[in-house]
């Protein structure tokens, strides 16, 4: 089997770990590959039996693992995206971050996670991505996100103005910090932190949820991902606007417009047999967690 392992760097509180699963992974034959930098700094911490191959960009890999390992938090699995891509390589989360959401194999379930691998006791959840066009490829070949595109003011305690379209419909001025569209996947992550609901992953919706809206009646609003949202700055005020796609981020002016629609392709997030979406909610979140219970 060929296993990618892509992260950035954890803890020494994960060396340990780490190294049980290279480990694990050598005496199960595996064919390793490294993204390049994660193994430069891998080489410090963990012992390996052979050489290591390695890999930089989407061109090297497509293809070629049967799984990609991301090492870290919620923030590391959303850069493998940008490797993974269109590819359909499913992904396993480890985390070493702090909540996890997408990330969620533990370090103390990194070895069952595997076994469970090899002995096929897993589901793939697919997962929707959004995507970005802009009337001069603002992302290139990276415009999409898989929770969610911002736009916030820039270098200003103003708030600003967001004219919102959907299916060219107006739908609302946000006089607001910013705006977050975001997928199901997204529903668990800023757009949650501004208000927005929680969706599942197969909802098949965007979220768009206002960032600290100036009239207090202007709630998030879930529709469905078969729309088309534009975007348009109307401030004059402020010359300069921050627009992300998950942690990729570009400063732009008032002349964009920003049109968001659902990605054409998915990815593929491994899952074990006994992790459900509602358990994993419950356990982040803390739902529930009461000394009295």
């Amino acid at each position: 089997m060929n296993i990618a392992l892509y992260g950035k760097s954890f803890s020494e509180g994960f060396d340990s770990c780490i190294q049980q699963l290279v480990k694990k992974l050598e005496e199960e034959k595996c064919c390793l590959q490294i993204f390049e930098p994660f193994a430069h700094f891998l080489k410090k911490k963990v012992t390996f039996s052979g050489a290591v191959q390695t890999f930089n960009n989407f061109t090297e890999i497509k293809g070629k693992p049967d799984f990609l390992i991301s090492i870290g938090g919620d923030g590391t699995l959303l850069n493998t995206i940008t490797l993974v891509r269109d590819s359909g390589i499913p992904i396993i989360g480890v985390n070493t971050g702090r909540l996890g959401f997408l990330s969620s194999i533990s370090k103390e379930e990194v070895l069952e996670a595997i076994d469970a691998i090899f002995a096929k006791k897993y589901f793939l959840e697919k997962r929707t991505l959004l995507k970005l066009e802009t009337n001069n490829s603002l992302f290139g070949d990276l415009n999409f996100a898989l929770n969610e595109l911002t736009v916030m003011k820039k270098d200003t305690s103003s708030m600003i103005t967001i004219n919102t379209f959907v299916n060219d419909e107006f739908l609302n001025s946000y006089f607001a910090d910013g705006l977050i569209v975001a997928t199901p996947t997204g529903s668990t992550a800023y757009s949650l932190s501004c208000g927005g609901p929680i969706i599942t992953p197969e909802s098949e919706n965007f979220i768009i949820t206002p960032i600290a809206s100036h009239n207090l009646t202007v709630r998030p609003i879930v529709i469905s991902d078969r729309y088309s949202i534009k975007l348009n700055i109307a401030d004059v005020r402020n010359r300069r606007f921050l627009v992300s796609l998950d942690s990729r981020t570009h400063t732009i002016d008032n002349s964009f417009e920003l049109i968001i629609k659902k990605a054409d392709f998915k990815v593929n997030l491994v899952k074990l047999e006994n992790e459900k979406f509602f358990s994993t909610i419950r356990n982040k979140l803390m739902w529930g967690l009461d000394k009295r219970n």
